[in-house]
């Protein structure tokens, strides 16, 4: 399972750690932010709650003590909030819960009072697992009024009021600044804001790999292939320039084996030329038979040389080609060297379809495919498919009708000198390198070539090509 979840990408890797990475940093910067505004809110909670509180209770205490149970009840009290009369303070069965206890206490002794109208005693109690708290304040047992008129003559006894003591109850909720959808929205616009620098850098940093893979293709389809770009970081740089070093270091060491290839077979013309001269006086003529045939199979395998070591250097450049003008054109000329063969030489494809390729490489490619298949099976079809997408390879299909291809041995085929000697006749072959200069070509012009027995008998070469 951790190795289906986790990416095989370098760039999905790099991505999924730095987006970890920033979201995780966001969490810790928002948590700091939800702690601040919890103690934000509990100052608040506690500074509302002194102020309503004590203005609750200077409104009871400037009333006679026989009026305060029907004052209070015509009072309209603040949402979250209940107070009654009591002749004793709250009971104490709640535990004192948290600090915002002491700012509740702090903000009611900030309420500037004259020393007549201050409780005589206050009680605070609360409760975290009810969010609430219940605070008693001690009346004055007469109306507290801050310029009540002197009395003259001997003070009128009142009586004592039963009711001493103000009760209130009050909602305290437990600040949940986590809720808040200022604090949601901003959380989740920082992880799209983090997704998407995260893709947008990782793109940047990956992009290089990607050039790099690309060219290295391009390389391997064509050893001269044009050089990176050292342009960029210092890192990009120098990897770019290592690389061109490589590729000119590879250019060279090919250029250089195909040019002794090459060559070598020039050299051979000439003393093949003089053995062939010197064959003809010989006097037994099976013998001088039996010599300029060997002379001859020894020239086709130069010529065959030549042309592979022309292929490999070949600096042609690429032009607008009509592939479909160049499979007739192929198959008139093979028509033209084997007039026997004409009605069994077949185009089918549109009439016109242009792509951008080396004519003269190209033609030579598909020549070498039409000719393996006259010669082994007896005729051709070349089959021309337009790409059935943008971006799709344009196919090039050539079939015959012969004995097939040995099993397990397509592959094998494109290997230089070999033959499918065990299917095929040696008398109606070359020398073994059509297929390998087939296959350079159309790799190096971004292509593919495969090839594969048919199901109702013959071999078929597939060809892909870039649209």
């Amino acid at each position: 399972m951790r190795l289906r979840l986790w990416p095989r990408s370098l760039a999905a890797r790099t991505a999924i750690l730095l987006f970890a990475g920033l979201v995780l940093a966001q969490v810790a910067a928002l948590g700091i932010e939800a702690i601040g505004r919890g103690g934000l809110q509990r100052l608040e909670q506690g500074r509302h709650l002194g102020l309503r509180v004590m203005e609750l209770y200077i409104t009871v205490a400037k009333t006679p003590p026989d009026q305060r149970g029907a004052a209070l009840r015509e009072l309209r009290l603040p949402a979250g909030i209940t107070a009654q009369l009591d002749s004793a303070p709250p009971a104490r069965l709640l535990v004192s819960p948290l600090a915002v206890q002491q700012l509740v206490r702090l903000n009611m002794a900030l309420v500037p009072l004259p020393p007549a109208l201050r409780p005589a005693e206050v009680v605070l109690l609360g409760s975290p697992a009810q969010e609430q708290m219940m605070i008693g304040l001690r009346l004055p047992d007469e109306p507290a009024i801050a310029e009540r008129p002197r009395a003259e003559g001997p003070r009128a006894e009142r009586p004592r009021a039963e009711r001493q003591w103000l009760n209130v109850t009050a909602a305290l909720p437990v600040p949940r600044p986590w809720q808040q959808p200022d604090l949601i929205a901003a959380f989740l616009l920082m992880t799209v804001v983090a997704a998407a620098l995260t893709a947008w850098a990782v793109g940047r940093l990956a992009a290089p790999l990607g050039t790099l893979t690309a060219a290295a293709d391009r390389l391997g389809e064509d050893v001269n292939a044009a050089p990176l770009p050292e342009a960029g970081p210092s890192e990009v740089t120098a990897a770019a320039a290592a690389f061109n070093r490589m590729a000119a270091r590879l250019r060279r060491f090919v250029q250089d084996r195909t040019l002794l290839l090459a060559a070598i077979g020039h050299d051979l013309r000439t003393p093949i030329t003089r053995l062939r001269l010197r064959a003809e006086f010989v006097a037994d003529d099976e013998l001088r038979a039996k010599m300029l045939a060997d002379l001859d199979d020894l020239e086709a395998l130069v010529t065959a040389t030549l042309t592979f070591g022309r292929t490999a250097t070949s600096r042609e450049p690429a032009a607008p080609l009509d592939l479909a003008v160049l499979a007739r054109t192929l198959l008139d000329e093979a028509a033209d060297a084997r007039p026997e063969l004409a009605e069994r030489l077949v185009y089918d494809g549109p009439e016109h379809l242009t792509v951008r390729a080396r004519s003269t490489a190209l033609k030579r490619a598909l020549g070498n495919l039409v000719a393996n298949a006259i010669a082994y099976g007896g005729n051709a079809r070349i089959r021309l498919l337009p790409a059935e997408t943008a971006g799709a390879p344009v196919r090039i299909e050539i079939e015959d009708d012969g004995p097939g291809l040995p099993p397990g041995e397509t592959e094998q085929l494109f290997d230089p000198f070999r033959r499918g000697e065990e299917s095929r006749s040696r008398e109606t072959g070359g020398v073994g390198l059509g297929l390998t200069i087939a296959r350079d070509i159309l790799r190096a012009h971004g292509g593919e070539v495969t090839l594969a027995n048919r199901g109702e008998g013959g071999a078929r070469a597939s060809v892909r090509l870039p649209a």
